[in-house]
């Protein structure tokens, strides 16, 4: 008897220790909820209180708005990761908008494409969205009339800025491309290297005249007389780059290393900042076995100076200036007109390489 009352006596001492166990976990859990509700705002408890939701149910979607809190933040965190990707493209864009170029367009022998490549190459450029200025320094003002301005009704050209006659702002006329802008010359021009024989500073001219309107364009493309005169040394003083049309043909490469000579002497003595942005190949004509030659020639001895986009022989390309117009306006999908733009986004793109240099 004695023995059985002691079994019980632990029994009912273990079923008071698991309702006491039970009693604290319950007091645990309670507590653990009232404290989830003082978290919510009092009006929202009560409101819940007076549709009949239990606690319970407002712990959870306490829970739920807090993930969906969670959520939302990294939504904003995304979107600010995103505007500063934007911030900084934007800060690099317009840094490489603020690089402002003048580029020289020469080669002492005529007939290689010059002319043409500083109208289609500018009007390119203006369609992009630049802001260009092509400066004619040839007597023969060709790049003039192939933007539809006649060369014998110019009454101020570029020469009369050269004798200091007339300021350069006056000088500036519109053309058919919005954004392009030309100083156009005319024959009074040839006259103007005998006139500068005695002229101080004479290869400095160009420089100080166009320096007033440097800053206001994104390039200042100038159209150089076929010869190593002057005119052409005045073009490479003032220019930051020089730009060289081949022809593809062999005669084309002969004086090649003149020019370079004359290049080298100029940035040494004139212009120290002078460098050549590249070589386009122009006229190239894919049946002819002498044209493949010399464009591996010119890759040859100048590697990644040479542009990559060839300018093909096009009768597009030939016919537009007698319209006075460039040829992505004569005719815009003919082969001429696709491979200015693409030679011409090259160009674009060799300013961007120079950003990233000077940086």
């Amino acid at each position: 008897m004695v023995f059985k009352r002691i079994i019980n006596f632990f029994r009912s001492k273990k079923k008071e220790e698991k309702a006491g166990i039970k009693e604290g976990i319950d007091d645990i859990e309670r507590e653990k909820e009232k404290e989830e509700i003082e978290k919510r705002p009092v009006e929202e408890v009560n409101k819940y209180k007076e549709e009949g939701i239990e606690e319970a149910e407002i712990i959870t979607e306490d829970k739920a708005i807090r993930v969906e809190g969670e959520e939302e933040k990294e939504i904003v965190v995304g979107e600010g990761a995103e505007k500063k990707e934007e911030e900084d493209y934007t800060k690099t864009h317009k840094e490489e908008e603020e690089i402002k170029r003048v580029i020289a367009i020469t080669n002492q022998k005529g007939g290689v494409g010059k002319s043409t490549t500083a109208i289609n190459m500018s009007a390119s450029m203006a369609n992009m969205g630049k802001k260009v200025i092509l400066i004619d320094v040839d007597p023969q003002a060709n790049a003039t009339s192939g933007l539809g301005i006649s060369k014998y009704e110019v009454n101020t050209s570029i020469y009369d800025a050269i004798i200091e006659k007339v300021d350069i702002n006056e000088l500036i006329k519109e053309t058919k491309i919005e954004g392009l802008f030309i100083i156009p010359s005319n024959i009074h021009l040839a006259g103007a290297e005998v006139e500068m024989t005695n002229m101080m500073m004479r290869e400095q001219k160009l420089r100080r005249i166009i320096e007033p309107v440097r800053e206001k364009y994104d390039f200042i493309i100038i159209d150089c007389p076929p010869a190593l005169g002057i005119l052409t040394l005045n073009a490479l003083v003032a220019a930051d780059e020089i730009l060289i049309p081949i022809q593809c043909e062999y005669y084309a490469l002969e004086g090649l290393g003149q020019l370079l000579k004359t290049i080298e002497l100029v940035k040494n003595n004139l212009n120290k900042d002078l460098r050549i942005c590249g070589f386009v190949m122009t006229m190239y004509d894919s049946r002819l076995k002498l044209s493949n030659e010399v464009v591996e020639e010119v890759r040859r001895h100048f590697g990644d100076k040479v542009y990559k986009t060839i300018i093909p022989r096009n009768v597009r390309v030939s016919e537009a200036p007698s319209y006075g117009l460039p040829v992505n306006l004569y005719d815009p999908d003919c082969k001429g007109a696709i491979a200015y733009e693409n030679f011409t986004k090259e160009v674009i793109n060799y300013g961007k390489k120079r950003l990233g240099e000077r940086t």
